[in-house]
């Protein structure tokens, strides 16, 4: 090949990226308010867990979010997605009733129902949620509680760790009933193996709906965990998994996506255990860190000046409601306590 076309080619590439990096100007500097009590969601007896909202054609703002008792190693044995109400995306926040729980005996979701998305397409809700089974062990509600109080060191919480996947629940009202999909809607290949949990989901400009699902690195000798990009025609499936991951280049966790429609790209967030990061893609396949790429830090400032230093803060979600990011969320683990922050975010 001529150097005059090989450097006609690295023109084009240069361009086109320049052009990609101009539309992904979104930043949150100087934007997220500090926190009244309004904004800490709490309930008695239970560890609250993640956050995704969405505004019902009531009007008023829907939670869905995980909780669970016992201990706080019971989300993998006794979490149910809970749903809750607000007249504003930041809270306060009432819970209503309980949307999932685990399926029973035989089914792909026989034990717990954790971390939800709730999306709507078309004019039906769809309901994103994981869980897990035992295989062909037999187990009681004894032996679960006994996995719950041990955590990580029981010898059964790998099989339960390894049986999750994501499924799907469909309603045509925010309220259900909730029809759940038989089998879960993406098994690991690719990018990711093991097991894939904690989705999330948006429809791009070409009408496709793209998945993001966590699981393990392939060929990696320490614990680490990649996120994975998978698209459907359907917003149930079946999804064909990409090869490409949207990260492996670090140890991330809990993805939340949305497609900016002024921008024409997609977003996610996610937590790197010490801050709240922000990636972006033009085409939802080829995803790289933003411009603006670390957006929230370890420490929660209140209006009163207090500060709260969370031991864990993950499962970050922005509300976006006509283009416009109004509330990030995230799951506060301090002590004995597990609870959800609803920071407001002031318009651009």
């Amino acid at each position: 090949m001529k150097k005059s076309t090989i450097t006609i080619l690295l023109l084009c590439v240069s361009l086109l990226t320049l052009a990609q990096s101009k539309t992904d100007d979104l930043s949150f500097e100087g934007r997220f308010k500090k926190l009244t009590n309004d904004n800490i969601f709490k309930t008695e007896g239970y560890y609250n867990w993640g956050a995704s909202i969405i505004k019902g054609d009531d009007g008023k703002y829907h939670l869905f979010y995980s909780r669970w008792q016992h201990s706080f190693y019971a989300w993998l044995t006794h979490s149910e997605v809970a749903h809750a109400v607000s007249d504003s995306p930041a809270g306060p926040w009432k819970y209503i009733g309980t949307a999932l729980t685990s399926d029973g005996r035989g089914k792909w979701d026989a034990i717990t129902a954790h971390n939800p998305k709730i999306k709507k397409f078309g004019n039906k809700y769809y309901l994103y949620y994981i869980s897990t089974h035992m295989g062909d062990k037999a187990y009681d509600d004894d032996l679960l509680l006994e996995i719950c109080k041990t955590g990580y060191s029981h010898p059964l919480w790998n099989t339960l760790r390894r049986n999750q996947r994501t499924g799907v629940a469909v309603a045509k009202s925010i309220n259900g009933p909730w029809k759940r999909v038989k089998q879960p809607i993406i098994e690991p290949s690719g990018p990711i193996t093991t097991l894939t949990v904690n989705p999330a989901i948006d429809q791009g400009a070409d009408g496709n709906y793209y998945l993001i699902v966590k699981g393990d690195k392939p060929d990696s000798k320490k614990f680490e965990r990649n996120q994975a990009i998978a698209i459907s025609k359907k917003p149930i499936g079946p999804f064909k998994m990409q090869d490409k991951p949207v990260i492996d280049y670090m140890d991330t966790e809990d993805m939340s996506m949305w497609f900016d429609q002024s921008r024409k790209r997609f977003y996610g967030v996610f937590h790197a255990h010490h801050y709240i990061g922000l990636v972006t893609s033009a085409d939802g396949i080829h995803w790289e860190k933003a411009n603006h790429f670390k957006i929230y830090t370890k420490e929660i400032p209140l209006v009163n000046g207090e500060v709260i230093h969370p031991e864990r803060m993950e499962r970050p979600f922005i509300y976006v409601e006509d283009g416009k990011p109004l509330t990030l969320t995230m799951t506060v683990k301090k002590g004995n306590e597990s609870y959800t922050v609803f920071v407001p975010i002031e318009e651009k």
